[in-house]
């Protein structure tokens, strides 16, 4: 099933039929980088392509389209991913900044920098998500945008593509204008759907006077429409996608040709992985989105996934992420949790952070046989 549902959704992303007003959107956006292609070069501002649009829109479709393309004449791209519910790089409820050539683009990349969020959606804390994106434009601009004085000669130039989330209403549109005036793009590609309540408003909805100043504004259509020119949205269970996403992230625990044909296989595998052993004193936990009084720590740790995260240039609010642990346990006699995750040994040494938000362990690998749960320790007490 697991990998089944693998290759259609590759073979989705790679046969779409691209109509018209894409391919012209794509030529558009490519002609005006011409000028720095290679990584570097003149040109009056390093490309940066935001795509935006209502949910199921065709934006992650897009944006793969583009970077195809870019990666034709230029040596990397960089890929800001700040759709917490389906990243394209990264497991749910992560906003990450990656950068890719051609060699790399279809297989298993780590971007290179990653917060963990803790959930599917903005909803729960616009600011912190705000702020998580803006640190990761902010490195990408330091480190690869045209005129910048920190980014070597081989870095300057690259361009980057903006993918949104389909949240286009009340908070999600405030955020999404914040967005905007912060990067400041060379081109915004809106992606509009049929139904026109569902749309973003047509122009420089970001800006009070409606001016887009120096940046092309794109309109195109959803590529999928029906004889009369309606969308057509195929319907996506979200949910299914996410729990595929955690469920591939941790076969990783394991050497690839070890066979596994299964999600059944996976979870026996993974109920049965000896897990590491993090000693409490080592980690600070931090609960995101909510608060859970000391006492009950332990119990909404264990049975858990929780991002694993190290303390970055000093600042507690930026931890950097370097992966996803399932607490497999908690000794609270030795106070040691027991966690299971693909992360190294030497990268997970570095880790001092445990952030736990709201992405749940799928069910599918809660159902091992003779197991009521494999994640679930019998000497979880309350208390610290």
């Amino acid at each position: 099933m697991c990998s089944m549902l693998m290759e259609v959704e590759e073979s989705e992303a790679t046969d779409i039929y691209i109509p018209d007003d894409w391919s012209q959107a794509t030529h558009t956006i490519i002609s005006s980088s011409s000028s720095s292609a290679g990584g570097g070069g003149g040109g009056s501002q390093t490309l940066t392509a935001f795509i935006c649009g209502p949910k199921n829109s065709g934006k992650s479709t897009f944006s793969r389209h583009l970077l195809h393309q870019l990666l034709r004449m230029h040596k990397r791209v960089a890929y800001l991913d700040s759709d917490v519910g389906q990243p394209e790089f990264t497991p749910p409820g992560c906003l990450s900044l990656t950068i890719l050539d051609s060699q790399n683009i279809d297989t298993k990349v780590h971007p290179e920098r990653c917060f963990f969020f803790g959930d599917i959606s903005s909803k729960r804390d616009p600011e912190i998500y705000l702020t998580y994106l803006f640190a990761l434009y902010d490195h990408y601009s330091k480190q690869y945008r045209q005129f910048s004085t920190t980014a070597s000669p081989s870095n300057s130039g690259v361009p980057l593509i903006v993918n949104t989330a389909g949240w286009v209403k009340g908070i999600g549109y405030d955020v999404l204008v914040d967005m905007l005036k912060h990067i400041a793009p060379s081109h915004v590609v809106n992606i509009r759907i049929s139904a026109k309540s569902k749309n973003l408003p047509s122009g420089a909805f970001w800006s009070r006077d409606g001016d887009a100043g120096a940046i092309t504004l794109i309109e195109i259509n959803s590529a999928r429409q029906d004889s009369l020119n309606r969308s057509v949205l195929v319907h996506k269970d979200s949910r299914q996608i996410r729990d595929l996403s955690i469920v591939t992230y941790f076969r990783l625990c394991f050497p690839s040709d070890m066979n596994m044909s299964s999600i059944k296989e996976i979870a026996q595998a993974l109920a049965a992985h000896p897990p590491y052993e993090v000693p409490v004193s080592a980690v600070n936990i931090k609960h995101l989105h909510c608060e859970v009084p000391k006492a009950e720590t332990f119990y909404s740790l264990n049975a858990s996934i929780v991002g694993l995260a190290v303390n970055s240039e000093g600042s507690e609010d930026l931890p950097r992420y370097v992966g996803l642990g399932i607490v497999r346990g908690i000794d609270t006699l030795r106070r040691v949790l027991y966690i299971i995750t693909p992360v190294p040994l030497n990268v997970l040494e570095d880790v001092d952070v445990l952030l736990q938000g709201f992405i749940q362990i799928p069910t599918c690998l809660l159902q091992v046989q003779g197991c009521v749960s494999p994640y679930m320790a019998a000497n979880v007490l309350p208390g610290i």
